[in-house]
């Protein structure tokens, strides 16, 4: 903030797009969008001072003064089970023995360079995974990892790349509700009547996609001295599949219509049908809505994904698995970047549906709002780089506030004030 500042003194004019509170609050003039997303947002629901904002209804004013909230949990899990990395020395890492809980949240504190992901992406995952039979990347520098293995059958770090790398990957086909969608097409009438089989509603395979553009809805004309030029398909102008593929409709919407809904808009339409197809494509696109992400669009390409995005449709595909999955150790790499209170209080819903299914969570983070919410801090520091790399806490969050060593604890005094005032009166 002070750097921000610091720009705008010297005559700069400085735009910041930014969920943070500490900067929103900082800002001369913020500007509001909403008031929800996707084909329910796109408005100017604010522009002002932030002190102006505080008296407005949106959901951004709301959460700023307290009126909306994340709650805290009324109380933290208990743990047992363990596993621990013994002697990290990684970087700037201390011969750090640490003890990592399962069946509960852990989240891993403290200043930018303090060793979090050192710890964890260079030596925790790569160790388990290893443990656990599958390869990894080289491991960092540790004596030995001791625990309770036989309490966890896999491990699955959930980061911010891509789904996929080809243009045709998309949130729908991620979450395995594409094949219900193809398989619903596939079962109307005049489908039956023109031999259509769920192949024929997919744009990765001959037989109902553009012949043109083989079902990518743009053309790249290549050119020798200068960038490709991608020119909207003549064939199916931009809407990949044959004309005798879009006159399949369902409820007067042909394969196009449907992935070119946001998740919100689908599962609206959808509900409004009572068979039991119907009902298998909103079990498979509730994952999406839950974890925050009902404005972007069913065939919306992966590359148009923001790593944030990506990570959290990861995160839904493991959600609609249900109790079928095995426990398995989820690591998160800071999870809310680019989220706005609303969503964070979305994703906390997911990761305790998560841990109520039978998993374990060790999630790198920053925002206070998620710290608050652990049942478990391990906080790093108390410095970054050549400073850090030794543990500074290790318990609750109603313990770390009393820490007289952890800037973590001072950060997220505030967010637990009525919480623990609360607990006192109680």
């Amino acid at each position: 903030i002070r750097v921000l500042y610091s720009l705008r003194d010297l005559g700069n004019t400085v735009i910041v797009v930014e969920h943070d509170e500490e900067i929103m609050k900082a800002s001369d003039v913020i500007v509001d969008m909403g008031p929800m997303a996707g084909s329910l947002g796109g408005e100017v629901v604010y522009a002002g001072t932030p002190d102006q904002l505080l008296l407005s209804d949106g959901l951004t004013a709301k959460y700023l003064t307290g009126r909306e909230e994340i709650a805290v949990p009324s109380k933290r899990r208990k743990w047992k089970n363990y596993v621990e990395v013994k002697s990290a020395a990684e970087n700037n890492l201390n011969n750090l023995n640490v003890k990592f809980p399962l069946d509960v949240m852990t989240v891993i504190t403290g200043v930018s360079g303090s060793g979090k992901s050192t710890l964890v992406r260079k030596i925790l995952y790569p160790a388990f995974t290893k443990q656990l039979g599958g390869y990894g990347e080289q491991t960092g520098k540790f004596e030995g990892l001791k625990g309770d293995y036989a309490h966890i059958s896999s491990i699955e770090f959930i980061d911010q790349n891509p789904i996929g790398k080809s243009s045709r990957s998309n949130p729908v086909t991620y979450v395995k509700a594409y094949d219900e969608i193809r398989a619903l097409y596939a079962d109307q009438q005049i489908s039956k009547m023109r031999g259509f089989k769920p192949s024929n509603f997919s744009f990765n395979v001959e037989g109902g996609r553009c012949d043109v553009c083989e079902g990518e809805g743009e053309v790249v004309v290549e050119m020798q001295f200068m960038a490709d030029v991608h020119l909207l398909c003549e064939g199916c102008k931009g809407k990949r599949f044959k004309d005798e593929t879009l006159e399949v409709e369902f409820r007067e919407k042909n394969i196009f219509d449907i992935l070119s809904m946001t998740v919100d808009d689908a599962v609206r339409f959808f509900s409004e049908d009572t068979t039991n197809q119907a009902k298998k494509i909103i079990n498979k696109l509730k994952p999406l809505q839950d974890t925050g992400l009902g404005y972007v669009q069913l065939g919306q390409s992966s590359s148009t994904l923001s790593g944030g995005e990506a990570q959290r449709i990861k995160l839904a595909s493991f959600l609609g698995m249900g109790s079928n999955q095995p426990p398995t150790l989820f690591i998160f790499d800071e999870p809310t970047t680019g989220l706005h209170f609303h969503d964070i209080k979305k994703l906390l819903v997911a990761f305790n549906a998560l841990i109520a299914q039978g998993h374990s969570l060790i999630i790198i983070e920053h925002n206070p709002e998620v710290i608050k919410c652990a049942d478990w801090i391990i906080d790093l520091g108390p410095e970054g780089g050549d400073g850090g790399g030794n543990i500074v806490f290790e318990g609750t969050p109603e313990e770390i506030v009393k820490s007289k060593t952890s800037v973590t604890g001072k950060y997220i005094k505030d967010k637990l004030k009525k919480h623990l005032a609360t607990k006192v009166s109680g």
